[in-house]
């Protein structure tokens, strides 16, 4: 071991798990912690998201190394998982944990935590998502593969053994596998019960159970393992097999046999073809091939016992190697893998006679000779090895590279300092153990664990990437004598100390590559150290080193004897001159590509010096002369011979990049390419590698499969792209090169790809990522486009975080919802009414007031007088004499009575106007406000007068109004993101049953919330016995469980329908209301599903009685029943023929039809008597009682048959034609008639007044024509039943309206309804209006005031759900008058005001953010509200019970979209254009509204689009489908919640600040400020301030950008302007406005470079004073040329032109050529240049050649003189055309001068 180098393996501290310290700081005792535990700890990496592991970006590859080992400690059944001195999770299980280990299935984008229990498997995810799987209990063990979980159980199931983490964890070599993400399938604490399908598999004898299972995702079943025996398949009953170790990155298990075999085998996991036998299986070929196999590959005899340790690592040559640690042997054995790739899958075999094995009692992978370099999938991992002799030896392959010896340094997080100073030396290291990269636990001899660290990391940035890249493109023999070299040589400084500074650490690997090209160095032998070393420190000597040599270049690699550049040079001989040429270009590589980064430029420095060490060595004077023309400094060191015997062009990146913009990539030469580039996998020089794939990309390359036609590996982003531009952007998002690393580039190398995200911003396609429209700067469409909207940790946000820049991500805004409220300021609005809501009042509204309403009614004080009229929690006030007298007292009475009626309405309407509009914390008890009939006298200081209860009932007044009072209050919680919390639901239940909870049962399940109830607690509920509470809960379970025929709340339910009795059940006395709200809500539960049996039921209780109750409310049972039935089969009455055509004529019979189509009827039923006794027909003899049966059964008809047109439905359905019939006939049920036709007609509905004059029959049309003043009884019976008939036929017509265009906003409709509505308003009470054409005048004489006051409310109330959500203003006035009138007219009783109290809220419904669906479900839902029969009082359920009114809100959605500028998160207004797709009615249809505004339904919506000139164009295209609006939780939402994100164009206003287009930056005025009179130098400072502040105050208006507001702020201060000359500030002014007015911030950094690096050469040229010492900027100078010359001749498309002007770049190519042709002593350096090479003495004037070589792209010296001897063959009068031929790339200018050089030449030979 003496020929080895020795190294220092440095001790961070004594390791202790960390898990143990955070349970003795939880300050568990000791009882409660078992003894027992374990511990492993594992890569960072495991746990990544696998798009978000795959990044070989320099940056986040570097960083790598600086994580925290993460660490699981498992005790018991409680895991606890930390991350560096950090508890990050806990997980606490019901049974004690046996195994656990990291896995991967199926295309989950995260980690799962696998956690093996007895009997049951728990995996989660990263997120926390959680899956139970029930597994045999024979499973001992669970093991990671790439496809899936491996299980293993033992034979026999009784006998259980304990194995946590048996031998070595399979997580010490788990890393990700980079894979395109997927989101999870399955859902947060879902238990997947397989129980009975696990038993039917496993339960079978013991000759077919498999030893082995694997589980391929967290929702399936386990599947047994096939093995191949002789071309067959059979299962694996290898139960002697003990899985010992698997692989998660390749699919490969080690077992080892612990029976007589006593061998270990290795096996390969392979997918199941068809040219195997399916053996003993009988399973099917299709489920057969989607089944794992293994086949073993190597057995390995002799081991007595199974390996200690297993694990992956990397032989010399690269080749993965799986190393066995045989204890009792004390050696290390290696079997080489053999990768084979067929068919895109990769076949894993054992090399035959490749195996080795090394002495070792321990060992373990690290990381340490080649950070970030990957095999495959897997990365690069040497061998730690604790040899026999407790040495430990650090082996690369069988390779031994160096001894470790402990060195003590830093403490880190998860170890603790040792307590003394501790001889190392005098410890014996006796084991090792949980190695992660390079750190490692040594356990030496006293018992301590030590957490120790390898120095594999260079401090030196560059010299990693040279490391990092020649381990990747050098052969591995090559490398590993390099490896040698770097880690071999103890004398070496490099990385032999751990503190060991960067340039030490630059220097001592330029020592070990100079020492492979066979030079030493010489260091002199200084006398004065000190002083010298003093000089060197002196600030001279920086100086001194500044302007005579490179910057960046340690002096101390120049003190070398001169005469090492003549000596010999004795090469090392095991390299080659071509491995020695193949490390120079290697090295080249890593040059051009620090070329494309600014922030490298010191490290391009240095490497430049070794490279031209190098050159020179190899007589590579190509290369020389390519790194002297960058930095020509160095010609004062290095010089070219004048016969080089080497023509080779180095490549160079520039010119490739150059001639693919000049040419196209056709023209370019893959010679200028460094080889390694066309490798994947290079991380270093990945960089380049990116850019030159983004040109190829830009200039018409092909893709093939991951590479590119141009043979360079490129990455896609997912997406759509019609042109190269798109494809480009996909690339760069694909590459993960966002808006950060453009700015890293040279300006003239990221004009064309800032050329092609410019183009794109405007209109790019829909199906990108969002980190393609964060790259693009359209941050609105990322958020719009985002699949979760909260998601702030997702991969996808890091991604898209990683594509914008670093000073732009504090302007990402937090969105505050809308519904949480804002302050509402109305300072110059103060409200003087005196009937004004006080604001400390709480009625339930408070909250309606927020950014969003604000922003929608402005200054408008609609919501505020919308509060005022729904309150109900404060007196009102009543208008009485300042001095009362005792009658005064009975009339405040009689009017407070009035006001009550109207008051107890009030709760229906807040309920509509609140809904979903605020979220409760569920920690609180829900508010309900109070409901206050008191009066406020205000001629009396507001004396409180309230109801005398001696006169009447007050709280049976108040019942069901606290009913609606309580529903309104939980009407306005918002639906949640999940599910409503059951102990909330509980927390909320009083003691004793009230109304209150009652109608909050109801609210809760109207929102979907009940579904969270246990069976337990719904009949618990029933059990109080309170009828209020059961109502609501019976309605609140059917609306959260609706449609889903439930049986257990279907059963619940059928508790209250007598009819659903059994033969033998007693017979119970319920009250007629529970019977009339379970059948509805059996309808809601059963809704559409047309099921027979309950239909059958709903059908005969239509015409039955409720047994004993009150007679007076039959009507409103059978009515419930009707509903009932409507919503069973709910338009599916075309559908089921048999079972509904008998249905159909009992309901005929119901409705008074006589004629009978169906002998026979379903109450015939023999089975249906038996379901249905209790109670006989409703029938008087022998008829039956339409009176009381008819409402439900033409309601039922209707509902059926929706939207169907049936036309035998309609002809029986029949309206009366003669007077003969309206006599017989009530009025209110032609209203029904006339409902039921128009929703069986659905599609014929249309908004005009001849449909509505059609509707009406001949006979009562012309009857109304011909009413008299005074006629005879007879005539007056027949007249005042032809006006009954028309204002019933006419209000039906209208509610029909209502529900046909419900939620719409039709103009026709709203302007129909409305002049109907005044019409018989007219009646009632003449006013001064216009009549509606048509109506008659004078029905009031033959219809009374109740009548006429009825159908006024409906059609009121109609008008209001046609527009619902939108607050129209005209609708609002007519309700606004129809409430005040009740102080005057004695006939507006509480059915009236509780009309107009809904229709108010339906006009805000939702605070205007909801509006109404006409689904089916909807219609339903809105006509049971609607029904045509108003209560009489307060607890009026006797036709309708009053519950029903609630059920709107099934019919709602939130339709509503408001835009936010996604700049500043507040929001704004915005033009949006709609379109609707073509109907029968009318064409496909644009129009523009402006947001927040109410969009159309889902069935009719095309395309949304945000248009105008202020926003940044924004296309939402939608499929028109006849499905309900998207809700909070869909995942494919487009709207979001509501919110649509758009972006401001720099240079506009938001319409809030600027509505009619005054303050655009484009406008005239505005240019004034820019002008540079106001901004001159030496202006007195009072004179330029105004227009100081109104540049910087202007761009912070116009632009968020930091960049433009820093430099606007800059370009005002006095400071800055005396600075610098008026020149540079007028330009400055004049890119600042052109980036900010054609919203292109990033260009400003573009302007400001190339302008300042032609300035600087000038000043350079101009003076003589050395300024710049290279000519790195030209190459970048020349590529914007190249990129304006491409836009000019069309190579490039762009609708806004080029995004620099082309006048700047043409001005800038003339005034660098006039500076190259102002020296007159140019021309005579270029001349010596070309003739021996020879370069200027003078840095300046070298400086300058160096430029005009860069310029003019011309070629070295060699190759001219070649080229000039090709032509002296050649008799030619001129040879400039030759020369132009012979030199394709060289400037014309150049080609002249070496014309020039030429003749010169010739005539200097001539003379001669």
């Amino acid at each position: 071991m003496s020929s080895i180098g020795v190294r220092h393996l440095t001790v961070l501290g004594e390791f202790k798990p960390f898990g143990l310290i955070a349970e003795a700081l939880d300050g568990k005792s000791a009882d409660e912690v078992t003894d027992e535990f374990d511990y492993f700890l594992f890569d960072p990496e495991v746990t990544k998201q696998r798009d978000e592991a795959d990044s070989d970006d320099i940056e986040a590859s570097s960083s790598s190394s600086d994580c925290n080992d993460h660490e699981l400690l498992v005790r018991g059944n409680r895991i606890i998982w930390t991350i560096g001195a950090r508890v990050y999770k806990r997980f606490n299980l019901p049974a004690p944990v046996v195994m656990a280990c990291w896995c991967r299935m199926g295309d989950l984008s995260e980690a799962l935590l696998c956690v093996l229990q007895v009997g049951s498997l728990t995996i989660y995810g990263v997120s926390g998502d959680a899956v139970s799987v029930p597994i045999p209990r024979a499973v001992t063990s669970i093991w990671p593969l790439p496809s899936g979980l491996l299980l293993q159980q033992i034979d026999e199931p009784n006998s259980f053994t304990h194995s946590l983490f048996s031998y070595s964890s399979p997580l010490l070599t788990a890393h990700d596998i980079p894979r395109s993400k997927k989101d999870m399938g399955y859902s947060p604490h879902q238990s997947f019960n397989s129980r009975r399908s696990c038993d039917h598999m496993f339960k079978v004898d013991g000759a077919s159970r498999s030893s082995h299972l694997i589980l391929k995702d967290p929702l399936d079943e386990p599947q047994p393992i096939y093995i191949e025996e002789r071309g067959k398949l059979i299962t694996m009953k290898e139960f002697d097999e003990q899985t010992i170790w698997t692989s998660d990155l390749i699919p490969l298990m080690t077992s080892y046999h612990k029976g007589w075999k006593m061998q270990h085998s290795l096996w390969t996991a392979e997918v199941i073809n068809s040219n195997f036998e399916s053996g003993d299986s009988v399973l099917p070929d299709v489920i057969l091939s989607k089944k794992f196999f293994f086949r073993r590959i190597w057995q390995g005899k002799g081991a007595k016992a199974a390996a200690s340790e297993i694990f992956l690592a990397t032989d010399s040559d690269a080749t993965p190697v799986i190393c066995f640690l045989l204890q009792e042997q004390k050696k290390l054995q290696a079997v080489r893998l053999q990768c084979v790739e067929l068919n895109n899958d990769i076949l894993y075999d054992i090399r035959p006679d490749m195996s080795w094995s090394i002495p070792a009692i321990a060992a373990s992978p690290v990381v340490v000779t080649r950070p970030r370099v990957k095999v495959g999938q897997m990365p690069y991992k040497d061998i730690i090895v604790l040899a026999p002799d407790s040495t430990l030896l650090l082996y690369s392959g069988k390779q031994c590279l160096c001894r470790y010896v402990l060195q003590g340094a830093g403490v880190s997080h998860n170890v603790k300092p040792l307590e003394a100073p501790t001889a190392f030396q005098d410890m014996k290291i006796v084991g090792l153990a949980d190695a992660i990269e390079g750190r490692i636990n040594v356990i030496v001899n006293n018992g301590q664990m030590l957490r120790c660290t390898f120095h594999r990391y260079p401090s030196s940035l560059l010299a990693k990437d040279c490391i990092t890249t020649m381990a990747e493109g050098l052969e591995a023999n090559l490398y590993s004598r390099l490896v040698v070299l770097f880690w071999g040589n103890d004398d070496s400084a490099y990385l032999s100390r751990v503190d060991s500074t960067v340039d030490s650490e630059w220097e001592s690997f330029s020592s070990v590559i100079l020492e492979i090209f066979g030079k030493k160095r010489k260091i002199p032998q200084l006398h004065s150290g000190a002083s010298w070393e003093f000089l060197l420190n002196s600030s001279f000597h920086e100086k001194y080193s500044k302007s005579h040599f490179i910057s960046g270049f340690s002096s101390r690699m120049l003190l070398q004897s001169d005469e090492s550049c003549s000596t010999s040079q004795q090469l090392d001989t095991f390299f080659t001159p071509e491995s020695l040429i193949e490390i120079l270009d290697l090295l080249h590589a890593v040059y051009e590509s620090l070329k494309l980064n600014h922030l490298r430029r010191s490290d391009l420095d240095l490497l430049v010096v070794l490279l031209c060490e190098v050159s020179k060595i190899l007589g590579e004077d190509g290369y020389l002369d390519y790194y002297i023309r960058d930095f020509p400094t160095l010609s004062r060191k290095y010089c070219i011979k004048e016969t080089s015997s080497s023509l080779k062009n180095p490549p160079s990146l520039f010119r490739w990049l150059e001639n693919c913009l000049r040419n196209g990539c056709t023209a370019t030469n893959i010679i200028d390419l460094p080889a390694i580039m066309c490798k994947d996998g290079n991380s270093v020089i990945s960089w380049a590698r990116k850019i030159v794939s983004f040109y190829s990309v830009l200039c018409g390359r092909k893709i093939l499969g991951s590479k590119l036609s141009s043979d360079i590996y490129c990455k896609f982003a997912t997406g759509s792209a019609n042109s190269v531009e798109e494809l480009t952007v996909l690339a760069m998002v694909g590459e993960r090169f966002g808006l950060q690393q453009l700015d890293l580039l040279p300006a003239g190398v990221s004009l064309p790809l800032r050329h092609v995200l410019d183009k794109c911003r405007e209109c790019p396609p829909t199906d990108w990522p969002a980190s393609a429209y964060v790259l693009l700067g359209r941050e609105d469409l990322s958020l719009s486009h985002s699949k979760k909207l909260t998601e702030v940790s997702s991969s996808s946000n890091v991604t898209s975080v990683s594509m914008s820049t670093p000073y732009m991500l504090h302007l990402h805004p937090v969105t505050i919802p809308s519904s949480i409220t804002d302050v509402n300021s109305l300072d110059d609005s103060k409200r003087e009414d005196t009937d004004s809501v006080d604001e400390s009042t709480i009625d339930g509204m408070e909250h309606i007031f927020n950014s969003s309403t604000q922003l929608r009614y402005g200054r408008d004080l609609r919501l505020n007088e919308v509060r005022r009229l729904l309150c109900s929690a404060r007196p009102v006030a009543i208008q009485t004499p300042a001095n009362p007298t005792a009658s005064d007292q009975e009339f405040q009475q009689a009017q407070l009575w009035q006001l009550a009626q109207r008051t107890t309405a009030l709760p229906l309407g807040r309920g509509a106007f609140t809904l979903s509009t605020t979220c409760t914390l569920l920690t609180e008890a829900l508010p309900v406000p109070k409901l206050i009939l008191a009066g406020r006298l205000p001629t009396q200081k507001n004396a409180t007068v309230n109801l005398d209860p001696s006169i009447r009932n007050i709280q049976e007044l108040k019942s069901w109004p606290e009913f609606h009072n309580a529903v309104a209050a939980g009407l306005r919680m918002a639906p949640l993101q999940g599910k409503m919390s059951r102990t909330w639901i509980m927390y909320n239940k009083p003691e004793e049953p009230n109304i209150t909870h009652a109608g909050l049962l109801l609210a809760l399940g109207l929102h979907g919330h009940l579904d969270v109830l246990s069976i337990t607690d719904i009949y618990q509920y029933y059990a109080q016995e309170h009828e209020s509470t059961t109502v609501g809960l019976m309605l609140g379970l059917a609306a959260s469980f609706r449609g889903t025929m439930q049986p257990a709340i279907s059963k619940s339910l059928n508790v209250h329908i007598t009819a659903r009795y059994p033969s033998s059940f007693p017979e119970l006395e319920l009250p007629t209301l529970l019977q009339s709200a379970a059948l509805v809500s059996v309808g809601i539960l059963y809704e559409g599903s047309a099921h027979p049996l309950t239909m059958s039921t709903l059908l005969g209780e239509i015409g039955r009685k409720s047994g004993g109750d009150n007679v007076l409310e039959r009507e409103g049972y059978a009515l419930s029943a009707g509903f009932s039935l409507g919503l069973v089969a709910l338009g599916r009455g075309l559908d089921g023929i048999g079972v509904i055509d008998a249905l159909v004529d009992q309901l005929f019979q119901y409705a008074g039809n006589k004629d009978i189509h169906h002998e026979r009827s379903l109450l015939s039923n023999g089975s249906i008597d038996d379901h249905n006794r209790g109670s006989g027909q409703m029938m008087d003899a022998t008829q039956i009682n339409v009176d009381v049966t008819a409402p439900g059964a033409i309601i039922a008809l209707g509902l059926v048959y929706l939207k169907t047109e049936s036309q035998a439905i309609l002809s029986r359905l029949c309206i009366p034609q003669t007077r003969f019939e309206l006599q017989y006939v009530r009025p209110d049920f032609i209203m029904l008639h006339v409902i039921s036709r128009n929703l069986i007609l659905w599609s014929r509905i249309h908004p005009s007044e001849d449909w509505i004059q059609d509707q009406i029959p001949k006979v009562v049309l012309n009857g109304v024509k011909g009413l008299k003043g005074e006629m005879d009884d007879s005539e007056d019976m027949d007249s005042e039943a032809i006006a009954k008939a028309y204002v019933n036929i006419v209000a039906g017509a209208c509610i029909s309206l209502g529900l046909r265009f419900a939620g719409t906003k039709d103009g026709s409709a709203q302007d129909l309804l409305y002049c109907y509505a005044v019409a018989f308003l007219n009646e009632i009470k003449p006013l001064s209006v216009k009549s509606l054409h048509g109506f008659p005048r004078g029905l009031s004489q033959y219809v009374d005031r109740g009548t006429l006051e009825t159908c006024l409310h409906l059609i009121a109330l109609s008008l209001s759900v046609v527009m619902a959500g939108s607050g129209h203003l005209q609708t609002f006035k007519l309700l606004k008058f129809l409430r005040c009138r009740n102080s005057a007219d004695g006939h507006i009783n509480y059915g009236t005001q509780m009309a107009v109290s809904l229709a108010i809220g339906f006009l805000f419904l939702g605070g205007g953010m909801m509006t109404f669906s006409t689904n089916n479900s909807s219609i339903a839902a809105l006509l049971i509200t609607l029904y045509p029969r108003l209560p009489t009082g307060p607890n009026d359920n006797r036709c309708h019970l009053q519950a029903f009114r609630h059920l709107y809100v099934i019919a709602t959605e939130a339709r509503w979209v408001q835009t936010v500028d996604v700049d500043t998160g507040l929001p704004v207004y915005a033009p949006l254009e709609i379109t609707i797709k073509e109907t029968e009615h009318y064409a496909e249809t644009s129009f523009c509204e402006v947001t927040p505004c109410i969009l159309p339904e889902r069935a009719l919506l095309k395309t949304v689009r945000i248009c105008g000139p202020r926003y940044w164009p924004q296309v939402i295209e939608l499929t028109p489908e006849e499905k309900p609006w998207w809700n909070s939780e869909d995942m494919n939402n487009p709207f979001k919640s509501g919110i649509l994100y758009i972006k401001l164009k720099v240079g506009a206003c938001s319409y809030v600040d600027d509505p009619i287009g005054r303050q655009s930056l484009l406008s005239r005025t505005m240019h004034k400020v820019f002008g540079l009179a106001s901004l001159k130098a030496f202006t007195p400072r009072n004179s330029d301030d105004d227009a100081a502040v109104t540049v910087s105050q202007l761009v912070s208006t116009f632009s968020s950008d930091p960049s433009l507001i820093a430099f606007g702020a800059l370009c005002c201060d006095p400071s800055w302007n005396i600075k610098y000359d008026t020149d540079f500030q007028e330009f400055c002014l004049q890119v600042l406005f052109e980036c900010v007015s054609k919203d292109r911030p990033a260009l400003l950094q573009v302007y400001l470079s190339l302008y300042t690096t032609v300035t600087s050469m000038a000043d350079q040229v101009i003076s003589g004073i050395q300024v710049m010492n290279d000519s790195q900027f030209l190459p970048s100078l020349k590529l914007a040329l190249a990129y304006n010359d491409a836009l000019l001749k069309g190579r490039f498309s762009s609708s806004r032109g080029s995004i620099v002007q082309s006048t700047f770049l043409g001005s800038l190519n003339k005034r660098v050529e006039e500076l190259l042709e102002c020296s007159p002593s140019l021309r005579v350096n270029i001349h010596d240049y070309f003739r021996s090479g020879e370069w200027p003495t003078s840095d300046v004037m070298s400086t300058l050649v160096s430029w005009y070589l860069k310029w003019y792209s011309v070629p070295p010296p060699s190759i001219v003189e070649a080229g000039i001897q090709k032509l002296n063959s050649i008799q030619t009068p001129s040879v400039l055309p030759l020369l132009r031929l012979l030199f394709p790339i060289t400037n014309i200018n150049a080609i002249k001068e070496i014309d020039t050089f030429l003749l010169t030449k010739t005539l200097s030979s001539t003379g001669q």
